[in-house]
């Protein structure tokens, strides 16, 4: 069972100010399931992309602190643009996100004119321009499913692609060879080690990891479907390919379960935020997230149709 350890055992009265703030500036802080446990201590919800997504959507609060990285700030303000959006660290910035531009989309999209184009969450504001809609991790295959087209662009993340290409394959996907780097350092070895060792796991695998390691699963599930499937009174044991934060949340909600986690599987972008950013945002209020009308406009198109769809786990 893995412990939850808190960053740098931050002082009582870092959590009392920032509780105390949130209150005078009637301020609302999100935060993705991959932050360490005092950032999630602080959050008023705690979630994965497309939970994040809905949430900022209705939340009611004039101010918004994003603990997550700069995609997922910029989609609160995409979601929610009449608020005041802050991002906890600047610097937090998704290597996925960065592995398609909207350069690179355009000229995709000229080379197969007739394709629907498909964006994975985790892009910037300036790529969802260029998409005809979004998806995460826990409505990829509904997202394709529910397009007429048959030829479809699916942009930043090949391992997702590859898992949905195989559940969907009346479909043409046309992949980018982009990845998350957390679950691409996820290996079949790592897995089946774990099994040989607990034999009675079931295996809980995040679709974008390898095409090699998602074939070894019991089942493939979005970060908030892996915590929705191990509420199961039913099973005890379980190893979970994903983020190791995810399964520091897990022991502690279960004590009486046994989650085997992949040790190396750190999000190091999610990580550079620490409690002392959340103090300073909102202190300073700021940095602000601050995007042109065109964009907003232009990235909540596909944002919106996403949010349509809604999970698909």
């Amino acid at each position: 069972m893995s412990m939850i350890v808190w960053d740098d055992s931050p002082a009582l009265d870092v959590f009392e100010r920032i509780l105390e703030l949130k209150k005078l500036r009637n301020a609302f802080i999100l935060a993705h399931n991959f932050q360490s446990p005092e950032i999630q201590f602080v959050a008023d919800y705690v979630g994965d992309a497309l939970s994040l997504s809905m949430q900022a959507a209705k939340v009611e609060q004039p101010v918004i602190v994003v603990c997550g990285p700069d995609f997922m700030v910029e989609n609160t303000k995409i979601l929610a643009p009449d608020k005041t959006v802050l991002y906890a660290n600047e610097f937090a910035r998704c290597p996925m996100a960065a592995m398609i531009t909207p350069k690179e989309l355009r000229a995709l999209k000229k080379v197969y004119s007739d394709a629907g184009v498909v964006g994975y969450i985790n892009t910037s504001a300036l790529s969802k321009c260029e998409m005809d809609i979004c998806c995460t991790s826990s409505n990829a295959v509904k997202v394709i499913k529910s397009l007429s087209a048959q030829e479809i662009i699916f942009v930043p993340d090949q391992n997702l692609g590859f898992y949905v290409k195989n559940l969907v394959p009346e479909k043409s996907l046309i992949l980018w060879p982009g990845f998350c780097s957390v679950h691409q350092r996820i290996r079949k070895e790592d897995i089946l080690e774990l099994s040989r060792a607990h034999p009675a796991a079931k295996i809980l695998v995040h679709p974008e990891c390898t095409p090699e390691v998602v074939e070894l699963a019991d089942t493939v599930l979005s970060t908030d479907g892996i915590k929705k499937y191990t509420a199961d009174p039913q099973t005890q044991e379980f190893i979970i390919a994903t983020e190791v934060e995810v399964v520091n949340t897990l022991s502690d909600n279960y004590p009486d379960k046994m989650f085997y986690p992949i040790e190396k599987a750190s999000c190091q972008t999610q990580k550079k935020i620490k409690l002392g950013h959340v103090l300073e945002a909102l202190e300073e209020m700021g940095p602000e997230v601050n995007l042109s009308d065109e964009i907003i406009q232009r990235a909540k198109c596909p944002l919106d149709r996403m949010l349509a769809v809604g999970r698909g786990d």
